[in-house]
Formats: C-alpha cells, sequence, structure tokens
C-alpha cells in the first residue's frame, strides 16, 4: 500500500498536469465544458486563474508531503475549490451542456472526495 505522502504526491501531480493544461491551452483544454466560450480571450482569462490555481494548491501540497509538514491545510485547500467548483458549476444551470455540467460535478466531486480522504489521513 502506498504512504499518505506517496499518495498525496501522485493526486497532486495530477492536479498539476490539469492546471498546467488549462494554463497553456484554455481554448483547448476548457472547450468540452464551456463550448465555443473556451474561444473568447476573457474566458481564457478565467480559465488560466483556475488552472493556476491548481498548479499553486498541488505545489504547496506536493512540497508538504515530501519535506512532511502541513499537509492537511494544502489538501483542505484543494477540497474546497473542488466544492466551490461542484457548485457554481450546477448554479450554472442550463447555460452549461448537460455533458459538460455532470462531467464537471463527476470530476470536481471526485477529486474533492479523494482530496478529502487524503486530509483526513494527513497529519496536520
Amino acid at each position: 500500500m502506498l504512504s499518505s505522502s506517496r499518495t498525496t504526491i501522485i493526486f497532486a501531480l495530477g492536479r498539476v498536469a490539469f492546471g498546467a493544461g488549462l494554463v497553456a491551452t484554455p481554448g483547448r483544454a476548457a472547450s468540452g465544458w464551456l463550448d465555443e466560450d473556451a474561444k473568447r480571450p476573457p474566458t481564457q482569462v478565467a480559465v488560466r486563474g483556475l488552472g493556476a490555481r491548481d498548479v499553486a494548491l498541488a505545489g504547496g501540497a506536493i512540497l508538504a508531503a515530501r519535506e512532511g509538514f502541513g499537509l492537511r491545510p494544502w489538501l483542505v485547500g484543494c477540497v474546497a475549490c473542488d466544492l466551490v467548483d461542484v457548485a457554481s458549476t450546477l448554479a450554472a444551470g442550463d447555460a452549461l451542456s448537460a455533458r459538460a455540467r455532470w462531467g464537471t460535478v463527476a470530476l470536481a466531486g471526485a477529486a474533492a472526495a479523494f482530496g478529502a480522504a487524503l486530509a483526513v489521513r494527513a497529519e496536520s
């Protein structure tokens, strides 16, 4: 079985990859989520910010896991952001396609659940 720190690093590396994709290619990375709006420059500003958020939170979690300090706050931050992603997606209602809405709810919800499980196991 993988250690809590190693599992957290794997989880966080996934977040880094996802966030980096949003930063590097926001129109392409968000097209399945935001359809044609993903091509709009103002939308890409927000998508890049979202990606940078994931990279920063994951980077903090990786550093905390590697150095053995304060991991739980980083994971709680990840969970909080994922839950806001779920809530804001649901609040958008029919403005998002059903595929985009439920795909986002599933992805962010799963990330929140996994992050919460890691936070419970982590040392504060």
